[in-house]
């Protein structure tokens, strides 16, 4: 009998090994997990992980009793996510504005150049590059650049303006772009924008077809001398001769983006615009492992990226995919760009831009039927989004999957709402826009005009579904802000107090759908990422505070971050 009581024991270990299940890497328990998964509003209590993939999900007793792991992390009854993703972001923009002279909040010209000064004299550039004025907060006049022009006679300075659409340059990069001569060599390339001068704004129209109540025209400018702010296309000759900075410099700030956007939960990005050399650095960086977020690219259509397309069709390496191309329709509401169908309130001579003819979109429409990819059109104006969803209705009738984008949709004709149904069309949102531009919006629109607004709630019950994003840097990061903007309908500061649009608020559950399980399937992606469910990356985001809507804004940030079953962030 003693001889047989070693083999009892040891039988008795193995049945509770067995008993025990499988070993998992990762379990995460004692939490409030919401899977987002239509139609399960059961709030979880533990996860099991096992080679990036979720393994299960289930109670706490169920989940502990059936796996072992190599690690059990106690969530102490925190909220958890699939990881949250911005549906429109520009991590290269962000990159170069966080080495570049920060001028977000100026109040006036003057601060601007206290600004540049004190940048300059701690880094001594060959050129001057800074992002994020706005003339509304000091009377809405625009700028000149003579002062640039007095103390920076032989450098480049340039300067975007918050929304990306102007900028002001000094005369010696205007000498440097030879604008008239860029403006006459290629018409095309340079129309839908106009320039300042001392006689008034130099604009620069061929509307190949009349979408709005003024005639089509077509204007060369005569040769009226700028006076630095140049907006939409007529920007294209200052951009092209625009220096910029080293890869090693670009590459470590777009890291710091990185992390900025993990500290906050984000674990995926779908970047709005990437031009050839930009989409270069990407694939670099994600090559070299330096890059952990799931990045969605929408490609520019410049020439190396149009033949990225059409020789790698829809592409995937590591976690970076691409199957977009980005378009500009229009401008911005704020420079006066977005193309309206009738002129501004605070203009009345004019109606804003068409930065891309009816003809090239529908040229970038047959490349993305040859290619598969989908098509992302910046849309601001009425005009712009009425044209585009006129434009998208023929892929429908194509392809009724093909999860077309439009990127802002912020004024949009009450009349031309039900299109985005009858379209299949995403609109593709960005809540904190609304919290900003309330100061000036209904100046730039009119009363009558505010209906069709920031109407987030009238798109979603069309659409069925919005996808969800901040357009950083032109807005901050911070997710909570997009909640705190999209539920309550105030800024960070709870301006204004009784919301602005309020009866165009979503819940708080439809805004963190927006920013996983809608933002995934705007991407094609609802196959790995977007819920939490068996067999799915797991890409989980754990979060401080519990995550809520209330009048009052509260900050919150990321506990634990992981993409694919790896620790990619941690507040410890």
């Amino acid at each position: 009998m003693k001889a047989l009581f070693p083999i009892l024991v040891l039988a008795l270990l193995t049945f509770s090994s067995c008993m025990k299940g499988e070993e998992v890497d990762l379990i995460i328990h004692n939490a409030r997990i919401h899977t987002m998964v239509e139609g399960d509003d059961k709030v979880h209590e533990a996860i099991a992980i096992k080679n990036g993939k979720i393994v299960e999900i289930g109670p706490e007793r169920q989940i502990l009793n059936k796996y072992s792991a190599k690690e059990y992390i106690d969530a102490g009854k925190k909220d958890v996510y699939p990881g949250w993703v911005d549906a429109h972001g520009h991590m290269m923009n962000y990159a170069r504005s966080r080495i570049s002279v920060d001028l977000i909040g100026c109040k006036s010209f003057d601060e601007m150049i206290l600004r540049i000064e004190k940048y300059q004299s701690r880094y001594k550039r060959p050129f001057i590059i800074g992002r994020g004025w706005d003339q509304s907060l000091w009377g809405d006049e625009m700028p000149t650049n003579e002062k640039l022009n007095e103390l920076f006679p032989d450098i480049p300075v340039c300067l975007f303006r918050i929304d990306g659409h102007a900028l002001l340059a000094n005369d010696f990069l205007i000498d440097q772009a030879d604008i008239f001569k860029a403006y006459q060599a290629d018409f095309e390339l340079h129309n839908g924008g106009h320039y300042e001068s001392a006689e008034g704004a130099v604009e620069l129209k061929d509307l190949t077809e009349n979408y709005g109540p003024q005639p089509s025209t077509r204007l060369i400018p005569a040769p009226a001398k700028p006076t630095g702010v140049f907006v939409d296309n007529a920007m294209n000759p200052i951009m092209e001769v625009l220096p910029d900075f080293p890869e090693k410099e670009l590459s470590a700030s777009l890291i710091e983006v990185q992390n900025e956007l993990l500290m906050y939960g984000v674990t995926g990005v779908h970047e709005a615009g990437l031009n050839d050399k930009d989409f270069k650095l990407f694939r670099k960086m994600v090559d070299q492992r330096k890059l952990k977020l799931n990045i969605y690219a929408m490609l520019l259509t410049t020439p190396g990226n149009v033949k990225f397309a059409k020789d790698k069709g829809i592409w995937r390496n590591k976690n970076l995919y691409v199957r977009s191309f980005k378009v500009y329709g229009d401008g911005a509401l704020g420079s006066r760009g977005a193309f309206l169908k009738y002129p501004y309130a605070d203009r009345h001579d004019h109606s804003g831009y068409l930065t891309t003819s009816p003809q090239r979109m529908k040229e970038i429409f047959d490349l993305c039927q040859l290619t598969g990819y989908q098509m992302n059109t910046h849309a601001i104006g009425d005009s712009t989004n009425k044209i585009m969803l006129d434009i998208y209705k023929d892929m429908f009738e194509y392809n009724p999957n093909h999860r077309w984008r439009i990127e802002h949709a912020q004024i949009v004709d009450p009349a031309d709402f039900n299109l985005f149904a009858a379209t299949g069309v995403i609109p593709s949102v960005q809540p904190t826009h609304a919290t900003s531009d309330q100061r000036w919006a209904e100046s730039r629109l009119g009363e009558d005009r505010m209906e069709g607004a920031y109407a987030f709630k009238s798109l979603m019950k069309q659409s069925g579904l919005l996808a969800i994003g901040t357009d950083f840097p032109v807005e901050y990061t911070d997710p909570f802000k997009t909640i705190h903007s999209a539920v309550e309908r105030k800024n960070g500061e709870n301006f204004p107090s009784e919301g602005f649009r309020a009866e165009e608020a979503i819940t708080l559950e439809e805004c963190i759908l927006g920013m996983t399980r809608w933002a995934a399937y705007a991407s094609f992606q609802e196959d790995r990422i977007g819920t939490l469910e068996e067999g799915k990356d797991a890409t989980i985001s754990m979060f401080q505070k519990p995550v809520v809507s209330q009048s009052t804004f509260v900050a919150n940030f990321a506990e634990l971050v992981l993409i694919k079953g790896k620790k990619v962030y941690s507040a410890e």
